[in-house]
């Protein structure tokens, strides 16, 4: 199973690459699309990486693929810049997930 990145600036792709995974840098919401359409296609891939900033963009689409549990996995990672989510946003997610206040 592959790996294959979409990001939203060259460091990141840069960095993956290294890593020896694949990619491609896009920043318009129909091109995204097109290229997951595509990548689900694709059967040796088996994990969808994703920048926040490309999470952001289509998070209907995102909520759909993750839904029909169908391969690749998607995973959102942060870019070059870190993560834009709040320090505790594990906890809030937790929390509203099982109802009960954490730590």
């Amino acid at each position: 199973m592959k790996f294959f990145l979409i990001s939203d600036n060259i460091d990141t792709y840069t960095g993956m690459r290294l890593a020896g995974i694949n990619g491609v840098v896009l920043h318009e919401k129909d091109e995204i699309l097109s290229k997951i359409s595509e990548i689900r296609k694709d059967k040796d891939i088996g994990v969808l990486l994703i920048t926040e900033k490309i999470s952001e963009m289509i998070p209907e689409e995102l909520d759909k693929l993750r839904k029909s549990r169908t391969l690749p996995i998607i995973t959102v990672i942060p870019d070059r810049h870190g993560s834009r989510r709040s320090k505790d946003f594990l906890t809030k997610y937790v929390q509203e997930a099982i109802g009960v206040k954490v730590g």
